[in-house]
C-alpha cells in the first residue's frame, strides 16, 4: 500500500462528490406497519424532491405505492410531516401540488376526497376511524388572508368516499396535532397549544368521547400546560390507557393515565434522558406498543439514540442490542404484534428501515437510505466533546477530524475547521451517517457540529438556555467549541469557517458581524433582521417563536433590533456566501437580500445564489449539487486552496479587494 500524499488541507481528492450528496440515496421517515406490511416515506432529490410512500416486508423487495405524478407531501406548518396514513391497505395521503387529500386503494389510481381549494386547505397528521368511514386530522386554512393571524388550524373529519365536505370537530386553538382514537373506538385524544408558545415550550393533551359521526363530546384536559409543560405523542395503549412523554421533571419521561382513572398520572421510568422530541413536524413517533402491552421506545442520552423495550408495569427498561445509535431525521417507529419497524443508523452506517421481530429477535433491513461503496478510511468517526462555555457552563458538540487514507496535511500545519450551527434553533445534531459532513472531512477540513445551549436532547433546562438569549448563547457556544479545539491542537485559528441554515444561518450572520474569529461563512436561508418576523413576516407556526427566544413584541423592540445582525454590518469585513430558496415562506428572500446589499455596500467578498423552485431547505438534486460546489469553491478562494474537484469556479464579488 502506497504512502499517503502530502497536500494542502481542503485540496484532497475525495470519493464523496457533490453529485453523490444528491443522488446516492433517499431519506426514509414516517414508518407505518399494518397487516404484516411496512410502509415508509422517501424523499427523492433525483425526482425533484418528490415524496413517495413505499411498502415492503422481509420476503421481497420494496415497491412504490405513490404513482408518478403524485407527491405525498403536505405543507401544513410549512414544515409538513404526517403526510399519509394507512387503513386496510388503502393509503390516504396529502398531495403536494394541490394539497388535497387522496384515497389510494391497492392497485388503483389515487382519488381526491377533499374539495379543490387551490392549495389553500392543507391536511396533515391523520388517522382513520375503526370502521373505515372517515379520516380525522389537522386542516390548516389559508383562504382567509395572507397574514399569520388569518391562518386557521383545526381538527376535521373527512369522509373517505369523497361524498362530503370536511367537518370541523375541534377549533378555537392556534394549533392541533396527534389526534388518535382509542382501541375501543369510543374516545379520542389530541394535543393543542396557542401562541406565543411552541409545542416544546408547553402544550396540552385533551381527551374526548368520540361520537359515531366523528364529533367530540365531554372534552377535558388531562395533562400539560402552556409555557410550563410540554407533552409529546399522546398514544393509546392496547389496554385503553393513555401514554405520553412529559418534561415536567426536566426531562421528557414516559407517563401513563390508566383506563378508567380520574386522571392520575404515573411515571413509567424515571431517567435523565429524553423519550420525547420537539414537534417540528407532524407524524413523528418515538414509541409504540407491542401486542402484550410493552412499549418499544427511542430515547436520547449523551447525544446518542437508544432503542429499548419498557415494561410499563415494572418500569424496567432494556436496551435492544443494535449497532445503531443515531437518527438521521426525526424519530419514527411503529409496532404491530411483535413486529417493530423503525429508521435508525450510526456515524458509519447509513440510516436504514429496520424490521425487528421482538419474539424471535430477528432483524431485517428493508431499505438502506444511502447506496455507496466508500472506503471506510475516508469516513471520519465523530467523538462527542463537552467544552466550557460562558457563565461557567458546559456545552456539547461532535468533532470530526479530517480523514482520507490517500492524503495527509503539510507537516506542522493544523487543518481548517468548519463550525456547523444546526437550524431550529430548538433542534439538535446527531452523529448520523452524513455524506454532506464527510464531504468536508474527506477533503482535509475538520468539522465540529455544535449542540449549542437551546438544543434538545439534554433536558428542559439546557433547552431553555436560549430563552431570551437567541443570538447570544448559541453564538458563544459555537465560538467556544472552536476555541476549545484550537487549544487542543485540532484546528488552525486562522482558518475557521462557519456554516448553517435557517436559525443556523442567522447564527452565521451573527458570528461574522459580532466577531472576527472566522475567515468565512456560508448562510443558507439565514435571518438578517428579526423585526419583520416579530411583525408577522413569517408563517403562523413560528409567528411568535421569538417571544421566548428574544422577548415579547413590541415591548422588546429595542432588543430585537440589537439582536438583528443587519444592524451591526458597518464593521462587517468577513467573506460570506449567501444561499436562498426563491419560494421560501419561512425565511423570505428579502432577508438574504438585506445582508447581500450590506456586503456589497461594504465591498466585502461575497456571492449570492438564489434558487428558483426551492423553499426552506433544498430538495432538488441540481440545487444540492450547485450549492455544495459553490460552497467548496468559495472556501477554496478565501482560504487559498484549490479543490481537486472539477467544478465551476464561483464568482466572488470584491474578492480582489482582499
Amino acid at each position: 500500500m502506497s504512502s499517503p500524499t502530502s497536500a494542502p488541507y481542503g485540496s484532497w481528492s475525495s470519493p464523496i462528490t457533490a453529485a453523490m450528496l444528491a443522488t446516492a440515496g433517499n431519506s426514509a421517515e414516517q414508518t407505518w406497519v399494518e397487516d404484516g406490511i411496512a410502509y415508509w416515506l422517501e424523499a427523492r432529490p433525483r425526482e425533484a424532491g418528490r415524496q413517495v410512500v413505499v411498502k415492503g416486508d422481509p420476503l421481497g423487495e420494496p415497491v412504490d405505492v405513490t404513482p408518478p405524478g403524485f407527491n405525498a407531501r403536505t405543507t401544513a406548518h410549512e414544515y409538513g410531516g404526517g403526510d399519509y396514513c394507512v387503513t386496510r391497505s388503502t393509503v390516504i395521503f396529502s398531495n403536494f401540488d394541490d394539497q388535497r387529500l387522496y384515497r389510494q386503494e391497492p392497485g388503483a389510481d389515487p382519488v381526491p376526497i377533499t374539495p379543490e381549494m387551490g392549495g389553500a386547505h392543507r391536511f396533515a397528521d391523520g388517522t382513520v376511524n375503526h370502521d373505515g368511514r372517515w379520516w380525522l386530522g389537522v386542516r390548516e386554512r389559508h383562504d382567509l388572508g395572507p397574514a399569520p393571524a388569518d391562518v386557521v388550524n383545526e381538527l376535521v373529519v373527512v369522509p373517505l368516499d369523497g361524498t362530503g365536505v370536511p367537518r370541523v370537530v375541534a377549533s378555537g386553538r392556534d394549533f392541533y396535532s396527534d389526534a388518535k382514537i382509542s382501541p375501543d373506538g369510543k374516545r379520542v385524544s389530541y394535543l393543542a397549544w396557542d401562541l406565543p408558545w411552541m409545542p416544546w415550550d408547553g402544550c396540552e393533551v385533551f381527551v374526548a368521547d368520540l361520537e359515531a359521526d366523528g364529533g367530540f363530546a365531554n372534552e377535558r384536559r388531562v395533562a400539560g400546560h402552556g409555557g410550563e409543560e410540554s407533552i409529546w405523542q399522546p398514544s393509546w395503549a392496547p389496554d385503553g390507557s393513555l401514554v405520553f412523554a412529559s418534561d415536567r421533571s426536566g426531562w421528557w419521561n414516559l407517563e401513563r393515565i390508566d383506563a378508567g382513572s380520574t386522571g392520575e398520572r404515573r411515571v413509567l421510568h424515571v431517567a435523565e434522558a429524553e423519550f420525547g422530541y420537539p414537534r417540528w413536524v407532524f407524524g413523528e413517533r418515538s414509541f409504540d406498543f407491542l401486542s402484550d402491552g410493552r412499549i418499544v421506545c427511542m430515547y436520547d442520552s449523551g447525544g446518542r439514540t437508544h432503542v429499548a423495550i419498557l415494561d410499563g408495569s415494572s418500569g424496567d427498561l432494556v436496551d435492544v442490542d443494535l449497532p445503531y445509535d443515531a437518527l438521521a431525521g426525526g424519530p419514527t417507529l411503529s409496532c404491530e404484534g411483535s413486529t417493530v419497524v423503525l429508521v435508525i443508523g450510526s456515524a458509519t452506517h447509513p440510516a436504514r428501515v429496520l424490521w425487528l421481530d421482538v419474539a424471535t429477535r430477528a432483524v431485517e433491513e428493508l431499505r438502506v437510505t444511502v447506496d455507496t461503496d466508500i472506503d471506510p478510511g475516508s469516513l471520519s468517526a465523530p467523538s462527542p466533546i463537552t467544552f466550557p462555555t460562558d457563565g461557567g457552563k458546559e456545552a456539547h458538540a461532535f468533532y470530526y477530524p479530517p480523514a482520507n487514507p490517500g492524503f495527509v496535511g503539510p507537516a506542522g500545519e493544523r487543518p481548517p475547521l468548519l463550525v456547523i450551527a444546526h437550524g431550529g434553533p430548538t433542534s439538535n445534531t446527531t452523529p448520523s451517517f452524513n455524506l454532506g459532513l464527510q464531504f468536508w472531512t474527506s477533503r482535509g477540513i475538520g468539522v465540529v457540529d455544535v449542540d449549542y445551549g437551546g438544543s434538545t436532547g439534554y433536558g428542559r433546562e439546557y433547552r431553555q438556555r436560549l430563552n431570551g438569549n437567541w443570538g447570544v448563547v448559541d453564538l458563544q457556544d459555537c465560538v467556544n467549541a472552536a476555541r476549545y479545539l484550537i487549544e487542543r491542537g485540532d484546528a488552525d485559528d486562522a482558518r475557521l469557517l462557519i456554516r448553517g441554515g435557517s436559525a443556523g444561518g442567522y447564527l452565521v450572520i451573527c458570528a461574522l458581524t459580532a466577531t472576527d474569529l472566522f475567515a468565512a461563512g456560508a448562510s443558507y436561508f439565514g435571518i438578517a433582521d428579526l423585526v419583520p418576523f416579530a411583525a408577522g413576516e413569517t408563517h403562523k407556526f413560528e409567528a411568535m417563536y421569538e417571544h421566548t427566544l428574544v422577548g415579547p413584541w413590541p415591548e422588546a423592540e429595542a432588543l430585537y433590533r440589537a439582536r438583528s445582525p443587519i444592524n451591526a454590518v458597518d464593521g462587517l469585513r468577513t467573506p460570506m456566501l449567501v444561499l436562498q430558496g426563491a419560494d421560501d415562506e419561512v425565511v423570505p428572500p428579502a432577508q438574504a437580500e438585506l445582508i447581500v446589499e450590506a456586503l456589497g455596500r461594504n465591498h466585502v467578498p461575497h456571492a449570492y445564489l438564489l434558487f428558483e423552485g426551492e423553499g426552506h431547505g433544498f430538495r432538488r438534486a441540481e440545487t444540492i449539487i450547485a450549492a455544495r460546489e459553490a460552497e467548496l469553491s468559495f472556501y477554496g478562494q478565501v482560504l487559498g486552496f484549490e479543490p481537486a474537484d472539477d467544478i465551476e469556479r464561483l464568482r466572488v464579488e470584491h474578492l480582489a479587494a482582499t
